[in-house]
């Protein structure tokens, strides 16, 4: 369901084709809430038949660009404001390290080693972006604002999962 209020999201800053959407949607929220492009143009046929979206111009090859309706824009605010938030967190390094005890303490160092190299550097990436927008390359309008709030939280829970794996290798099962 959140994908919907993605793209509606999206969409809220101003018309974009499916394919603007498919690499904003990459872009800015990638790594947070991952969507495939035919995932997102089947969802964009939804929210047009809901009436939250319509087409706001057409372009070669049949190219649409959508833009949010008034509804639309109702709608994502009532999700935001309202609707109970879904805190399930999704993480497959979590999920794995329940079964660390299947790894041979060596392929168990050498994995956290990797994950601990991973989210170090999705900390620093994320913190690169926090400092760009600090510097004011976003500008300072209300959505910049809001994604440097997202971009905080990106920064704190890798370097909390890049510490959690340094962590990790100092207990059992890496450390019999």
């Amino acid at each position: 369901m959140s994908l919907r209020y993605g793209l509606l999201g999206l969409l809220a800053e101003g018309p974009a084709s499916g394919y603007d959407l498919t690499r904003r949607f990459e872009e800015v929220l990638g790594p947070v809430w991952p969507a495939q492009h035919p995932k997102i143009y089947a969802e964009l046929g939804r929210l047009t038949a809901d009436g939250l979206i319509e087409v706001d111009s057409y372009g070669p090859r049949g190219r649409k660009a959508y833009r949010i309706t008034e509804d639309g824009l109702a709608a994502v605010r009532t999700w935001l404001a309202e609707d109970e938030v879904d805190h399930t967190m999704r993480l497959e390094p979590l999920l794995r390290s329940f079964f660390f005890w299947l790894m041979t303490p060596e392929q168990l160092s050498d994995h956290l080693v990797r994950e601990q190299e991973f989210f170090a550097s999705m900390a620093r990436r994320y913190q690169s972006y926090a400092e760009r927008k600090d510097r004011g390359e976003f500008g300072h309008s209300p959505r910049t604002q809001s994604m440097r709030v997202a971009i905080e939280a990106g920064v704190r829970m890798y370097e909390a999962l890049a510490g959690w794996a340094e962590w990790a290798r100092t207990v059992p099962p890496a450390k019999p």
